[in-house]
């Protein structure tokens, strides 16, 4: 370690269940190139024997049809069995190997403007954007020293504070380790700190906020937590947690894991209550209707007792069915009896959030069973939110499952600064072995509807064997571009080999010429003399007016001003008169498009 102070937890019991914690920090590690490299790069085959998950898997409780009542009876009233072929074939950017092993990997990546760090249980890797490697392979233990590799890793890009973060759980100590890199080069140093909970915290989701990092677990008590991530970006030792409790909601299976909202482009203005999503299936015990329940969650850092977790709305949407075996033994997989997971019952990783002029967005998927046949489905939604801290409503909800015996499961879902909805997630079937595939819709397409063609990403190569545990993680995150989506996930390899795929790919660039006429990518610069930012944007969409707003780096906004478009070129300026030192961020916008630009300023 390059350096070891340790600085020890203080733990505050306040009203309302709240605890704060002061985490344990550890110092900061040696730099990720020089860590030590215990894999073959060229093999990437495990052993399988490194992670496994089996003795927490009774963690993950499964939910029992009880209502006979239940709707939808029959077919999923709203899947969508057929594409409409619209615009061209997806084409990837890039699409390469990551890392394999563990049983299951639970794959999680994200890309900053010039590397790609994943993480699979038990090792991490950062990658250039071609898919070369920057780094060798490390075990995670190797970043906290003294730890174990106990895994469900999960990686971030702090775009707005230009650090990844990358976590894992402790099993035997009940402890959530985090790492933040010490500046945007990920091969470099990071500030490293250890988080005690009263119980095992497990399958841990994150989130970037304005007033913190975000976490939710599946535990009984201090289940939804926020760390506090402007002194973990400056690797002060006094960086604390404020935990509570979760709610009471009608989940009878026990299964507490809820998505919390993770903001792309601009942050919510610092203290902008944060919003958290689950769902509950009218076939449970309890439950009435169908519906996506929203929670709100306040955090004061000043004074931590007055931090609230409220059941915000419940969302009814069309009729679902997320009930498959008790067993986990749901998804046929060609060539085998043995059936694997599907992840039912919660909403899959992540709850994207974009910030948009007048509204902000909210995306979510799940997987359903469309035919009461264990055929599977990703049901999947657009929230939209008129205001910050208001009500949310669905702009858009459909199951995308084309009738053809394939079943789809592990999603992930997000939206890029051209309202574009990309989605990606596993298969498997009858005649096909569990692989990776991506389908999308332009903004302009109706309501619901996926109408790019079905691309696989990689196909399955054989049969998973051994146990029915699978993937557990995906992760599709957008590249700072705003166009370039990013997805990692699971796939099996030759001789039923775990193995993981990274690929990328915008939406933008598959629109066909011929059907949409020529598309120039929009480019937005700033520029600033002694007294004025100016902001100047070209090929931006023709003679409509766009709002040019400044904000904070914390996502205060400071001015806005709405500009005519002419001949796809803008030009306006915002005066520095009132402005201190530090980083800002400039948006172009309307409905469904958005270029997001930093600019620092001195004085």
């Amino acid at each position: 370690m390059a350096s070891s102070t340790l600085f020890a937890q203080e733990t505050n019991e306040t009203e309302n269940n709240v605890q704060k914690v002061q985490g344990k920090y550890l110092g900061i590690s040696e730099p990720m190139r020089d860590l030590p490299q215990i894999w073959d790069d060229s093999d990437l085959t495990f052993d399988k024997d490194a992670h496994d998950e089996g003795d927490v898997h009774e963690n993950r409780k499964r939910p029992e049809a009880v209502n006979e009542n239940a709707l939808p009876k029959g077919e999923d009233p709203i899947r969508q069995k057929a594409i409409e072929k619209s615009g061209g074939e997806i084409t990837f950017k890039a699409n390469f190997n990551g890392l394999s092993g563990s049983f299951p990997p639970d794959p999680s990546g994200a890309a900053s403007d010039d590397y790609y760090v994943q993480a699979v249980n038990t090792a991490f890797k950062i990658y250039n954007k071609d898919g070369s490697s920057a780094s060798g392979t490390s075990a995670l233990n190797t970043l906290w020293p003294g730890s174990t590799n106990s895994g469900d890793p999960i990686v971030m890009w702090d775009r707005h504070a230009e650090r990844f973060v990358i976590t894992q759980f402790q099993t035997g100590s009940n402890e959530i380790l985090f790492a933040v890199s010490t500046s945007a080069d990920p091969t470099d140093t990071y500030y490293l700190y250890e988080f005690q909970f009263p119980s095992f915290p497990d399958y841990p989701k994150y989130s970037v906020w304005s007033d913190g990092y975000y976490m939710t677990s599946n535990t009984y008590t201090e289940n939804v937590v926020a760390f506090e991530r402007e002194k973990m970006i400056a690797g002060d030792p006094t960086a604390s947690m404020i935990s509570l409790n979760l709610p009471s909601f009608a989940t009878h299976y026990g299964f507490r894991s809820v998505l919390p909202a993770d903001a792309d482009g601009d942050l919510a203005p610092y203290g902008t209550p944060m919003h958290l999503f689950l769902f509950q299936d009218d076939s449970w015990s309890g439950v009435s209707e169908d519906v996506i329940r929203v929670l709100e969650m306040s955090v004061d850092w000043d004074n931590p007792g007055s931090s609230t977790i409220i059941n915000k709305q419940d969302i009814p949407t069309a009729p679902f069915n997320s009930v498959f075996t008790t067993s986990w033994n749901d998804i046929t997989q060609k060539g085998t009896s043995q059936k694997i997971d599907a992840i039912a019952s919660i909403f899959n990783y992540r709850a994207q959030y974009l910030r948009w002029p007048g509204y902000n967005t909210l995306m979510l998927c799940n997987v359903v069973d469309v035919d009461n046949n264990n055929t599977a489905g990703i049901r999947w939604y657009e929230l939209r939110q008129n205001e910050d801290g208001g009500n949310w409503e669905i702009q858009q909800q459909s199951t995308f499952s084309p009738d053809d015996g394939v079943s789809r499961f592990i999603g992930s879902v997000s939206m890029d600064y051209n309202g574009h909805i990309a989605l990606a997630y596993s298969i498997s079937g009858p005649n096909d072995y569990p692989g990776l595939a991506v389908t999308g819709r332009f903004y302009w397409f109706a309501p619901g509807e996926m109408g790019l063609p079905e691309t696989i990403a990689q196909e399955g190569l054989y049969f998973q064997s051994g146990g029915n545990r699978y993937g557990d993680y995906s992760q599709m995150t957008l590249d700072p571009d705003g166009e370039t989506f990013w997805f990692t996930g699971e796939f099996i390899g030759n001789s039923g080999s775990r193995r993981t795929k990274i690929f990328s790919f915008s939406l933008n660039d598959q629109v066909s010429t011929e059907n949409y006429g020529e598309l120039k990518d929009p480019e937005l610069s700033l520029n600033q003399d002694n007294d004025f930012i100016f902001v100047e944007g070209v090929n931006l969409p023709d003679d409509e007016m766009m709002m040019v707003e400044l904000f904070s780096v914390s996502g205060q906004l400071i001015a806005k001003k709405e500009v005519k478009v002419l001949n796809g070129e803008l030009s306006t300026s915002f005066s520095k008169s009132t402005l201190n030192s530090g980083i800002y961020l400039t948006r172009v916008g309307k409905e469904n498009f958005q270029r997001v630009k930093k600019i620092s300023i001195t004085k």
